[in-house]
């Protein structure tokens, strides 16, 4: 009686501590990130009234007799499953796609981990948390802060390389024939100019050698272009005969022609001299200053700046940590983790290492399900008053032993 007393009380503990959890749950299914919490029991301690026997004197074995001493609480596990994802909008709420944690310095400089991605700039333009914990990219094996500068201005580059790449065909029989397209340059002052890049066949019919002019129509110079000639060996590799080696433009009050110097002739390693037709396509660098518009998150992480002049850079990597046991992470509260001597150490990388993604514009839900949720409320509900009845039957019992003296 007494002991079956004392398991009830050990029930009560256990299911209220279940209790305790599921209430923790279902007070965060709507904390962005947010892992559920799940208790296990296991049986406690066992008095043996009579051990076990084997066979023997034409009898056989005989089991030991034990008494079980209630129930204990086992674990309370972390369940670190994928929580589905909640389309925002947002370019600074961030999900992670599988596994990893976001990483983020808390006081002192300590590595805290997080699956909650609603993140902002303060005023200095870092990214933090909403408690103002600074998220962390990881570069050279070094972890820093990300800072996105609003005000940042990317200065103007001049053009010095152009690219040629594609097809000049090699059985073009039209002497007249041309083929021409516009690339935009930006000189060494910073204005940009539209030049027309014309290909012509120097030889036709035998079209292994080709004029290329690169051609400022907008000026009023009577030499508005400079020129060059391409000869394809006999093994179809194209070689500069004449390389321009600078680009004529116009400019000032009155307009006066210019010309600056390319670093390096043009590329032209991607052209082919094949049959067919003409596939040529003249890239060229450089481009005009510009300020910070916005500013997109990759699947791989990669934070780029989009700047008014149409050029896109990268501007920082977010990075991600995992552990051989996740739910070995110890939770300190405001939706972060910290490491334990049974989560491993963090293994700190970018995104394709760890081997995730990030989606931009969305933040991963809490795991937790309700509708579960309620039916392990009401099995420890049950749990608990079958734990009372057994308290109070025990007490009846011994109410009756201290009645047989009357």
């Amino acid at each position: 009686m007494i002991r079956s007393m004392y398991s009830g009380i050990a029930g009560l503990k256990n299911f209220q501590t279940k209790l305790d959890v599921i209430g923790n749950n279902i007070a965060n299914v709507n904390t962005y990130g947010f892992k559920k919490g799940r208790v296990t029991f296991q049986e406690a301690m066992n008095q043996t009234i009579q051990g076990a026997s084997g066979a023997g004197d034409g009898r056989g074995g005989k089991n030991s007799l034990q008494v079980g001493l209630g129930s204990v609480t086992a674990t309370i596990d972390s369940v670190q499953t994928q929580a589905s994802l909640q389309s925002t909008g947002r370019a600074l709420d961030l999900a992670v796609n599988g596994d990893g944690f976001f990483v983020v310095q808390g006081p002192g400089g300590q590595n805290l981990f997080t699956r909650g991605g609603n993140f902002y700039l303060d005023q200095s333009g870092t990214m933090v948390t909403g408690d103002g914990y600074r998220v962390q990219q990881f570069q050279d094996g070094v972890l820093s802060d990300i800072s996105i500068n609003s005000g940042a201005v990317l200065p103007a580059q001049t053009t010095n390389e152009i690219s040629l790449s594609g097809n000049l065909p090699n059985n073009v029989a039209d002497p007249d024939f041309s083929f021409s397209q516009q690339m935009k340059v930006v000189d060494d002052q910073g204005l940009e100019h539209v030049l027309e890049v014309e290909m012509t066949p120097a030889n036709a019919p035998n079209t292994d050698r080709w004029n290329v002019a690169f051609r400022n129509n907008s000026m009023e110079s009577d030499i508005k272009e400079t020129t060059g000639v391409i000869q394809f060996n006999a093994q179809g590799i194209p070689e500069w005969e004449t390389a321009p080696q600078n680009l004529r433009v116009e400019r000032g009050t009155p307009p006066e022609a210019v010309d600056f110097a390319l670093a390096a002739p043009p590329v032209i390693e991607g052209l082919t001299n094949n049959p067919g037709e003409i596939t040529t396509q003249v890239l060229a660098n450089g481009n005009l200053s510009g300020s910070l518009e916005s500013f997109s998150v990759s699947n791989a992480g990669l934070i780029s700046g989009v700047y008014s002049n149409g050029v896109v850079t990268p501007m920082a990597e977010l990075s991600l940590a995992n552990f051989n046991n996740p739910s070995g992470l110890v939770k300190v509260g405001n939706n972060l983790f910290q490491e334990s001597v049974n989560s491993g150490v963090a293994n700190i990388g970018d995104v394709e290492t760890v081997g995730s993604t990030i989606s931009s514009g969305t933040l991963e839900m809490s795991n937790v399900d309700l509708s579960e949720e309620f039916t392990e409320m009401i099995s420890a509900q049950r749990g608990f008053q079958a734990n009372t009845r057994i308290i109070t039957t025990s007490d009846q019992i011994l109410e009756e032993l201290v009645n047989l003296k009357r």
